[in-house]
């Protein structure tokens, strides 16, 4: 149910582990709850004026929490019915409507190993069943869809990532702890960090690059909700929750989404074909494993398998090869190799340091496409 990060790289400034705002098992009696938090402060003198030059008279910042205040409102009212519960036998978690066919994309952890759900919708009385159009475990990526798609199914509008920016106010919705329709505030915090996973029940150990970095709280059932910006777009899939290992428990406001340009990359191909072909994220066409030292500190990754015609084929690597190094990286373990990786795209030309039969080499290659395992 939870998972934990294990990155050590600048990219996340936390020596701490992550886990997955993971599916947890529905609770009965637990009602459907809403919550949106908007607080405006303002303090004086005893002998202030009520109006001094530079500041606002108290009409005007009324004013303008109103008007913050109806924007929230009017991003909760254009979102949350995109926002969905999906239900395994293992637990819950959450997706967003994503076409009016019925696709709803979500976490690949919220399905795990299952093929067919229970989703509720948050403006739909009846469950409704769906089942899986596929899943990209390295981006934590799935797509279901629903059998019978109700008529007026509202799909969400999905952001260019590009576009957004540390700062930006954001509303994280979903159904945490089988809270239903529940929603939390918060902003921007970074843009373009990269978390690793461990193994997770199906899940291999993973990488996930370029995430979006919020304060607004992401809490286990959140998986697969929306992140969305003040313009009711979707600027992220909840993935993410910081756990401190000196507290024992959550970081509080520190969590992280898949951006929503990676989101629709993948959710497109995984409807159209089953599976992805283009990713957006650089690989060598190996499979590797950690390989330790005498006292058992990891020494790099042994290459186990190479594809052929990819990079690592192309560059005439061989199994039983160690990788030491990548770019500028050193290599130490499958994770830190996965971690080299995602801070290049495909096409990239980098050099390789290994070692072979006792003698380090070093080799330019060029990087291939991740694809579907």
């Amino acid at each position: 149910m939870f998972f934990l990060d294990r990155t050590h790289s600048p990219a996340v400034p936390l020596a701490s582990p992550v886990h997955r705002s993971r599916t947890r098992r529905r609770r009965s009696g637990v009602a459907a709850g809403l919550l949106v938090v908007l607080a405006v402060s303002c303090t004086s003198g005893p002998d202030s004026p009520k109006s001094t030059a530079g500041s606002s008279p108290p009409s005007q910042e009324r004013s303008a929490s109103s008007e913050l205040q109806s924007d929230y409102i009017d991003v909760v009212n254009d979102v949350l019915p995109s926002v969905v519960e999906i239900t395994t036998e293992g637990g819950l978690g959450s997706g967003v409507v994503y076409d009016k066919q019925g696709h709803i994309v979500t976490n690949a952890h919220v399905v795990g190993e299952h093929r067919r759900f229970t989703v509720n919708l948050a403006d739909h009385q009846q469950p409704l069943q769906a089942e899986l159009v596929g899943r990209y475990r390295v981006n934590d990526l799935a797509v279901i869809r629903l059998e019978d798609p109700p008529s007026g199914l509202r799909p969400s509008t999905f952001a260019d990532s590009e576009e957004v920016e540390v700062g930006q106010i954001v509303l994280a919705m979903g159904n945490p702890l089988g809270l239903s329709s529940s929603v939390t505030q918060g902003i921007v915090s970074a843009l373009g960090r990269t978390v690793s996973t461990p193994a997770d029940g199906g899940s291999a150990p993973g990488t996930i690059p370029n995430m979006v970095q919020t304060s607004a709280a992401i809490n286990p059932g959140n998986s697969g909700g929306a992140l969305a910006d003040l313009s009711s777009r979707v600027i992220g899939i909840n993935t993410l929750g910081a756990v401190d290992e000196r507290l024992g428990g959550a970081a509080p406001g520190i969590g992280f989404a898949i951006p929503s340009s990676a989101v629709t990359r993948i959710a497109d191909q995984l409807i159209a074909d089953g599976r992805v072909t283009s990713s957006g994220r650089a690989a060598l066409g190996v499979t590797v494993r950690t390989v330790l030292e005498t006292d058992s500190a990891p020494a790099g990754a042994a290459i186990v398998t190479v594809a052929e015609a990819g990079a690592a084929d192309e560059a005439d690597l061989r199994p039983g090869d160690i990788i030491t190094g990548l770019g500028d990286a050193r290599i130490s373990s499958v994770q830190t190799l996965a971690e080299a990786l995602a801070a290049h795209s495909p096409g990239d030309r980098v050099s390789m340091t290994y070692y072979r039969a006792g003698s380090s080499h070093t080799v330019q290659l060029t990087l291939d496409t991740l694809r579907s395992p």
